[in-house]
């Protein structure tokens, strides 16, 4: 199967010539990305890569990345973090009625990651309750994707835990 996906890294102050940065990325696997150096001290590559499930085709796009620039760290995983507008697109539905239907289920929408102006959401968490409910179209390999970054931003975000915190919130959400 291909998974289409999107790695964004901040890069170290030894690791920003951009030729170098491609060379070593192609050198290292990393040849099915379309690579962005839009930001300086940031990269973000823009992955199509065939794999036996998602988690074997992102797991080997990161460990690629890492090969080819130790130092870099990971920032975000997409498709992930998501707008009403950005699930509406990938579902092919118009953004008033991805609306009208969280408004019309609210009870049972998913929750938001973040609650406000904008508000946003996993993708995976959206793609599958809309699955669940049947009667939508959702790309099977972009829900595949969606969960699998989801895992991996984190697993990210978890490294980052104290010890002590990881503990003392235990049983709170």
């Amino acid at each position: 199967m291909e998974y289409v996906f999107t790695l964004k890294y901040l890069l170290s102050a030894e690791d920003c010539g951009h030729e170098q940065l491609v060379e070593r990325l192609a050198e290292a696997g990393c040849d099915d990305a379309t690579i962005g150096i839009g930001q300086p001290g940031r990269i973000a590559l823009a992955f199509r890569r065939t794999g036996f499930d998602a988690c074997s085709a992102i797991l080997s796009a990161l460990q690629n990345v890492k090969q080819a620039i130790p130092s870099a760290r990971l920032i975000e995983a997409a498709p992930d973090f998501v707008g009403l507008t950005d699930v509406a697109e990938a579902t092919g539905m118009t953004r008033q009625n991805m609306r009208k239907l969280m408004l019309a289920n609210a009870m049972e929408f998913p929750a938001p990651v973040h609650e406000g102006n904008p508000s946003v959401w996993h993708l995976s968490d959206i793609l599958s309750w809309l699955n669940e409910r049947g009667g939508y179209r959702i790309d099977a390999d972009l829900l595949e994707a969606a969960k699998t970054v989801k895992q991996v931003n984190l697993a990210k975000e978890a490294r980052e835990i104290a010890p002590d915190m990881s503990q003392e919130c235990v049983g709170y959400f």
